[in-house]
């Protein structure tokens, strides 16, 4: 039997006063970090509601 995960819980901490010598390197690796995370988000609800359209 499939296990189906219905609810995805994401929680992030970000404390920007951390590191107040940050280079727009870091800055761009955060960036880069970041965009990774949302894309990774987007393809999982993309995944969810195609299982929905094949039901």
């Amino acid at each position: 039997m499939p296990i189906e995960i219905k609810e995805m819980y994401i929680k992030i901490n970000v404390d920007e006063g951390a590191s107040s010598g940050n280079s727009t390197s870091d800055k761009t690796a955060t960036n880069k970090g970041s965009e990774a995370i949302i894309n990774a988000c987007i393809e999982g609800v993309m995944e969810i509601l195609e299982r929905q359209k094949e039901r």
